[in-house]
């Protein structure tokens, strides 16, 4: 099978930034800052443009990781057509996240962890370091965003 001619960097940011607006679900790589075991998980996202939003509870791997590194990688579509972000992660309450977010999370996920006796934390994570590709073909140039910036406008 032929993969298809590799996409430039503009379209590559593009397709990511049309990924991310419309996708809801992405898997959630996290560590203990001791080295401790990766720990990977799908969670559902927002993406507001700069950032995107996530919910977990507190007490999980999950939270407790980001909590006490303020890392995550993520990965977003299928393996033939990939996103990893690299990012940091800012905790947020679900008291000092604006009603707002909250809404729009709730809305889009169809999930809304302010209604669960279970405490969740939500993260908002910025985006450090993007990288895209499909094939082998667009391994090079597969970076999109580093050090929190756009290298190719769409």
């Amino acid at each position: 099978m032929t993969p298809p001619p590799a996409r430039t960097a503009a379209e590559r940011t593009k397709d990511t930034l049309h990924r991310l607006e419309h996708d809801v679900d992405v898997w959630v790589a996290s560590a203990a800052p001791d080295a401790g075991a990766p720990h990977l998980v799908p969670l559902s996202f927002v993406w507001d443009g700069a950032t995107l939003l996530i919910a977990t509870p507190a007490g999980s791997p999950t939270g407790r990781n980001l909590v006490a590194t303020g890392r995550a990688r993520l990965g977003l579509g299928p393996t033939r057509d990939v996103v990893m972000i690299e990012g940091t992660a800012q905790a947020v309450t679900p008291q000092d996240l604006p009603e707002e977010d909250a809404e729009v999370f709730a809305g889009k996920t169809g999930f809304d962890p302010r209604q669960l006796a279970t405490r969740y934390l939500y993260f908002r994570i910025l985006p450090r370091r993007v990288q895209a590709w499909r094939e082998a073909n667009e391994l090079e140039g597969r970076e999109l965003m580093r050090d929190g910036e756009w290298i190719s406008a769409p």
